[in-house]
């Protein structure tokens, strides 16, 4: 391994043959790693050790767990906030210990976010709180992610970014991560992500360090192929052999706390070993320029072929108050207006950031591929009820599903690697780019007669992006009312499939029977929950569905009311809970 510090660098580079020893002054300047001899086509960047370095907050832990605490009350979990806290540090501590096991692996996965707080974070707790904890998992990450550490950008990152723009070099982030969002949001904030093309977070790809098809797809995305990628990290045993098993033209490391203290012997090594992105500006500017690049087999742009009033409710109204109010979203909690302007802005912005990875995808042909996405949802919603023993049993989309298979078919593979890798962070710029949303009139009145009156509330919601169902709900100033969100694309099926409701019973601690299910699509909703149990069905007029297509389904699936307004979701409920 060769160990080069900032004094040992410009004007001239030549690390010592051997690396624990001083560089002779007069040393042959040849002596740079043929590694580095040739700029690379693309530069791959960790995040953490690499781009921003961390520092622990003494009280990080502590706040974390008021966070989750509150969270937890609005369903109706009072636990103690060092109780919690106690949790996740024992739950922090296995979960390092996973890490370090992980990175003794070939091809490890990543933990979804539901498996870190039922598995870890919060395993020690009752099962209602780890469910409540694990149906707003990426979320919470999310949010106690700046909790916990505070987030510096480290000496020279901008620089480094900002000549490797200059010189014409692709750049991709490749981080294992718990949260990619809070990452995202950090690069957005200190203006870095102007000058990265991809990003890659192992919680929303699904693998990580040292599985090598991080850096693989990272390449691919940008128009190339390992080979004639930098790959620079931090850690020995996670990114030295990630760089090495995907075959990259050299792997560098800029030292932090992790890089002379690996969980174990790592037998590959470095090309370069540095003290800081800033040592690595001089590395890359000496380097020769590199000759016309062939990129990846298929770099380049779009393959040539590529295309570019319903009957009145039940007369007898169920007079049992329930322990928990479970709700659809759209269509009942709010109502939306489509936004066409919305998708043909995102996808114009999509095929510019297509182009600045390298991939040259004109405005109309990304414009067409969405709409063929869309329809290709369309047509999995319309067919998408299996039944296992008479239970309604569909699988929802996620957004590599939707990216990856349905709206990137018609581009070559480099375009659908870099549509895959920025999957999670394009549903949710799809999500507010294809409508808009505002809270149902009576809304927020039965939500806080809800909260004085000891009923639970869940939100039960078919969506393609739940990630943009909560931040509705806050924007609207009611998420706080609001016991547990369980959304079909967190938890991979969707209504009339009962496994999402059974969920949200689950997390809230109650009875089914002790529900009820406010919907307004009875094919979906009142399915769902009667499957699942739920005591009492409501439909509410106004959403979805037109007259006549809500008379029409009312024949198999009549719910035990049928409401016009939520403020008469509201009025059952309190004659409900006013009857003898």
């Amino acid at each position: 391994m060769v160990i080069v510090t900032t004094t040992d660098l410009p004007p001239t580079l030549r690390p010592p043959a051997d690396p624990h020893s001083p560089r002779p002054a007069d040393e042959d300047a040849s002596l740079v790693p043929p590694a580095l001899a040739v700029r690379p086509e693309v530069l791959l960047l960790d995040f953490g050790g690499v781009v921003f370095e961390t520092r622990k907050r003494p009280e990080g832990m502590t706040d974390a767990a008021a966070l989750v605490a509150d969270v937890l009350g609005r369903a109706g979990h009072a636990v103690a906030v060092d109780d919690i806290a106690e949790s996740m540090r024992a739950g922090t501590k296995a979960l390092t210990h996973w890490k370090h096991a992980m990175g003794r692996t070939q091809r490890p996965a990543e933990l979804t976010h539901r498996m870190l707080w039922e598995e870890f974070l919060l395993a020690d707790q009752s099962e209602p709180v780890r469910a409540t904890a694990a149906a707003a998992g990426a979320r919470l990450m999310e949010l106690i992610n700046p909790l916990l550490n505070d987030h510096l950008v480290r000496d020279g990152a901008e620089d480094l970014l900002r000549t490797a723009r200059e010189a014409g070099i692709r750049v991709g982030i490749v981080s294992n991560a718990h949260a990619g969002r809070a990452h995202r949001r950090l690069m957005r904030e200190h203006g870095l992500e102007r000058f990265v093309a991809v990003q890659l977070y192992s919680d929303e790809v699904g693998v990580r360090k040292p599985n090598p098809e991080m850096i693989e797809r990272a390449a691919r995305a940008l128009g190339s192929v390992p080979q004639h990628c930098w790959y620079v990290g931090d850690t020995q045993d996670r990114d030295v052999q990630a760089g090495r098993r995907a075959g990259v033209g050299a792997v560098l490391l800029t030292r932090s706390k992790h890089t002379d203290a690996p969980p174990f012997g790592v037998r590959d090594t470095a090309d370069l070993v540095v003290d800081a992105p800033a040592d690595l500006v001089a590395v890359l500017r000496e380097a020769a320029p590199r000759g016309p690049s062939t990129g990846g087999p298929d770099a380049g742009g779009p393959d040539a072929t590529a295309a570019t009033a319903p009957p009145s409710a039940p007369a007898a109204a169920p007079r049992r108050r329930p322990r928990a109010l479970l709700l659809d979203q759209g269509g009942v909690l709010t109502t939306s207006e489509k936004r066409t302007d919305g998708l043909a802005a995102l996808a114009r912005e999509t095929a510019a950031r297509l182009r600045a990875a390298g991939h040259q995808v004109p405005d109309l042909a990304m414009a067409d591929a969405l709409a063929r996405g869309r329809e290709a949802y369309a047509e999995h919603k319309a067919a998408e009820t299996d039944t296992v023993d008479r239970t309604p049993v569909a699988y929802e989309v996620d957004a590599r599903t939707f990216w990856g298979e349905m709206v990137a078919p018609g581009f070559d593979a480099g375009a659908r690697s870099w549509l895959l890798a920025e999957a999670e962070d394009l549903n949710h710029r799809y999500a507010r780019a294809k409508s808009t949303a505002r809270l149902r009139d009576g809304v927020a009145d039965l939500l806080r007669w809800c909260r004085a009156n000891d009923v639970k509330v869940g939100v039960v919601s078919n969506t393609i992006c739940g990630r943009s169902g909560r931040e509705r709900l806050e924007r609207a100033g009611v998420a706080d009312l609001i016991g547990v969100h369980l959304y079909s694309d967190e938890v991979g099926r969707r209504k009339p499939d009962p496994a999402i409701v059974a969920e949200a019973v689950r997390a809230l601690d109650v009875d089914p029977a002790d529900c009820w299910f406010v919907g307004d699509k009875p094919w979906r909703d009142v399915a769902a929950a009667r499957a699942a149990g739920v005591g009492t069905t409501v439909v509410v007029r106004g959403g979805a569905p037109d007259g006549d297509a809500l008379a029409a389904s009312l024949g198999e699936h009549r719910p035990d009311l049928l409401l016009a307004s939520m403020t008469d979701v509201h009025d059952a409920l309190r004659s409900a809970a006013d009857a003898p």
